[in-house]
């Protein structure tokens, strides 16, 4: 998935494909990733947006959380990606709450390769 392979470009911290699909009728897919501090979380989003766009995708539907830089929600539609900081991912924990979801660990594998959850 693009949106998740650009936060991967920007962030080192964990990036994950949580499919929703079988969980929820608003969307397919939770991107999560997260960043350091304001400026990485914001590079993030800038570098989700130019790679979504460049692939030929249209904007983000909704997005909410820009002005504080904790918890950026970009809605695509039939992807949602949420950056974190990375306390705010701690505390909210998306992976846990949606730990019935198939995870598909992103790095050294291919996005369309989905393992269960650690």
């Amino acid at each position: 998935m693009v949106a998740a392979q650009a936060a991967l470009q920007k962030t080192d911290e964990r990036t994950i494909i949580l499919d929703v699909q079988d969980l929820l009728t608003l969307t397919d897919y939770f991107v999560v990733s997260s960043g350091a501090n304001s400026r990485q979380i914001k590079a993030i989003v800038d570098e989700v947006n130019r790679q979504v766009k460049l692939s030929g995708g249209r904007p983000p539907k909704q997005v909410e959380g820009l002005g504080q830089l904790e918890w950026v929600l970009l809605d695509y539609g039939s992807f949602i990606v949420h950056i974190f900081s990375n306390e705010a991912r701690s505390i909210y924990g998306l992976e846990r709450l949606w730990a019935d979801a198939r995870l598909i660990h992103l790095g050294d594998q291919s996005p369309s390769d989905a393992l269960a959850p650690a």
